[in-house]
Order: C-alpha cells, then structure tokens, then sequence
C-alpha cells in the first residue's frame, strides 16, 4: 500500500482513536482493551484494528492474555503493536532523508561531533525561547510531545518515578545509520532546550526500541 492510501486510513476518527490508543501503550494491546478504552463495541474495534493492520500502520500476533498456558488457559487472543515501518508523504515529492544521511556521513567523516552537538545546543536554546527552563517533568512531558517524542512518565511498582521515557525517536530514520552522532545530536538539542542546572535534565540512557535519551528530575529538585 502506498504511503497516502496508508496515511489515509487514519482519516476516520474512530480507527484514528484506536490507533493513537495502540501506539501510546507502548506494547501488545488486545481487542477487548482498545475497544473499552475507545469507547465503541468491540467488533467494531476488530474491524478497525484489522484495517489498520493491512495498512502497514499496525502489526497482529496472538497471544493468552491470562498469562497462563497448559489446559484452561483459553484461546489465545489477537493482539496489536505499531508498526515498525515508518510512512511519509511529500507534495511536490522530496528526499530530505537523504540530504540528511549525506550531511551526517560527511560530518561524521570530517569529526565535527563536537561543531554538530553545539549547533543542536543553540537550537534547543532558541525552540526553547525567552523562557526560563521547564518548572517541573510534567511541562517537560509537554514540551517533548510538542517535538514528536511520544514522551512517558516511568513508573516501578505502581508508582511514578522522576523520569521521563521517549517511545519515538525524531531522528530515528538517519540515527540507525549513524547513531553515536545523531544521538549526541538529539541530547545535545535536549539539553538547549531543558538547560543542563534546570529542575530537569536530560543525558544519554539508551533502551531499545525507544529514544536514547532520558528526561529526569535534577538530584537538587524533587518532582
């Protein structure tokens, strides 16, 4: 399916609602849960579900739900998890992703790590503008939002924690190709934009599948 036909698909509001709900759980979702949390009946939900799937924008497996196997565990149930392919759409069509791979190789080869995290620095500072760092992790939760990081608040044991988790990577397309630069970009730009002896910061805490960066509470600052 062609990347408009995809994108399109969202353009119902329900599917629309069913797949930002999928995307934000960060794992498998059933049919039963999407559709509770949707709220719309949950054959209407399957019939989304599946639709967004055979655009490429979900992907299906099954699984028991209980947790148990063996006799009595029950059928195993579908479930759903965002699709790993990335889908874009440019009218006229452009390529800025290969503009963006060549300055990073050639960077790269000309060691201008240091040039590139400094310039990422300045622009945090001007996304950032006249205003002061961000108070608390919740104005830093809305800020990295603003940016297309899909951001989250951890939590252990039930509880919140002074964290700040990235489900998605701006950069993600040009950092698998060069990821210590891009990564020390992105932190970089975090850090203009959080300031570095703010209530929040930012630093390097790679977890895969995720941004490599975390956002966290200042050990000075209780959130």
């Amino acid at each position: 399916m062609e990347d408009i036909d995809a994108i399109a698909v969202l353009q119902d509001p329900v599917r629309r609602r069913l797949y930002e709900y999928v995307v934000a759980q960060g794992r498998e979702v059933g049919r039963n849960e999407a559709a509770e949390a949707t709220g719309v009946a949950r054959t209407l939900a399957a019939h989304h579900l599946d639709r967004l799937t055979g655009a490429g924008l979900l992907e299906s497996g099954s699984r028991r739900l209980s947790g148990r196997s063996g006799p009595g565990a029950g059928r195993p149930a579908k479930v759903y998890t965002r699709a790993r392919g990335e889908r874009s759409v440019s009218l006229p069509a452009r390529d800025y992703r290969t503009a963006a791979e060549l300055l990073a190789e050639a960077a790269e080869e000309a060691g201008l790590d240091a040039g590139l995290c400094a310039a990422a620095r300045r622009r945090g500072e001007a996304l950032r503008g006249p205003a002061g760092p961000c108070g608390d992790l919740e104005e830093a939760v809305e800020a990295l939002a603003a940016r297309g990081y899909e951001p989250y608040r951890e939590d252990a044991d039930g509880r919140a924690v002074g964290a700040v988790r990235m489900r998605n990577c701006p950069f993600h397309a040009v950092a698998e190709s060069f990821p210590p630069l891009v990564c020390g970009m992105n932190l970089a730009l975090l850090e203009g934009l959080f300031g570095t002896e703010g209530p929040v910061r930012a630093r390097m805490d790679a977890r895969p599948g995720e941004c490599c960066v975390v956002v966290e509470a200042s050990k000075n600052n209780d959130d």
